[in-house]
């Protein structure tokens, strides 16, 4: 779960907390993403998907 510093309600809902400092409302998507797409890579990896190489990347990138 992702909660600002000092939001202790969402203790108990949680097994894993990441914790973002507190930001306004309209911010607060800039400050999640990292930890969000850090845990993306960390269970992409750990099912053993390989992150460097993106299924289908070089489709939709190169052009001729």
């Amino acid at each position: 779960m992702i909660a600002e510093e000092g939001d202790e309600a969402v203790r108990p809902y949680a097994d894993h907390l990441f914790r973002v400092p507190v930001t306004p409302t309209l911010l607060a998507p800039l400050v999640t993403t990292v930890p969000l797409q850090v845990l993306a890579c960390e269970i992409a990896a750990a099912r053993g998907h390989d992150v460097d190489q993106p299924r289908n990347l070089a489709k939709s990138v190169t052009v001729e």
